[in-house]
């Protein structure tokens, strides 16, 4: 990390419908935080959700993780790949079930239209599996270029998006891991389904 390196805020949806889904999860996390690279400052908790497009498939487990890095928008997609990949996600078919599944929703205000990453990403405003632990992660947060969060989130049908009250992420914030409910002061809560 560069020395003077402006730190943006990052939006980070994961998902998973394939074998343990919570330590698919906790995995994604603790692998975009293992550095100062990518430091943790939030995280929803899980909700199970339904599935959206795609072939017929389990349901998801999902969540959203905020955090701050000085990094490249497409430093951290390959960081969301490598994850992905260290989990043993095959590409095989679009939208189809996955061990792990990193998008990037917001890089600060950055916008894109590369194919290989559009930010923010396109589809987030209309997908409940995003916006619903989105809220519960920053219940101030905005979706640049479509509004508050809250909105959105009251906007879209969230019937297929369940909280997990049983289930939570953990993150190391400073190097020592710690619950939602250690960072956060509160009681944890589980982690939404991205995709």
């Amino acid at each position: 990390m560069t020395a003077g390196a402006r730190q943006r805020q990052v939006v980070f949806a994961l998902g998973s419908n394939l074998g343990d889904r919570l330590a698919s999860l906790q995995a994604g996390v603790d692998a975009l935080t293992d550095d100062r690279q990518i430091r943790a400052t939030g995280v929803s908790g899980v909700y199970e959700t339904s599935p959206v497009g795609g072939p017929d498939q389990p349901d998801y487990l999902n969540a959203v993780l905020i955090a701050v890095s000085p990094l490249p928008a497409r430093a951290l997609l390959d960081r969301c790949q490598a994850a992905e990949r260290a989990s043993g996600r095959l590409r095989v078919v679009r939208w189809g079930p996955r061990t792990l599944d990193i998008d990037i929703i917001t890089c600060d205000a950055e916008t894109s239209s590369d194919p290989a990453l559009t930010l923010p990403h396109p589809r987030a405003h209309e997908r409940a599996f995003v916006l619903v632990p989105w809220l519960d992660a920053d219940p101030g947060a905005e979706l640049p270029g479509f509004g508050r969060v809250a909105d959105l989130a009251a906007s879209v049908d969230d019937g297929g998006v369940r909280r997990r009250g049983d289930l939570n992420l953990r993150f190391s914030r400073w190097g020592a891991r710690s619950s939602t409910a250690d960072v956060a002061g509160d009681t944890p809560e589980p982690a939404n389904r991205g995709r």
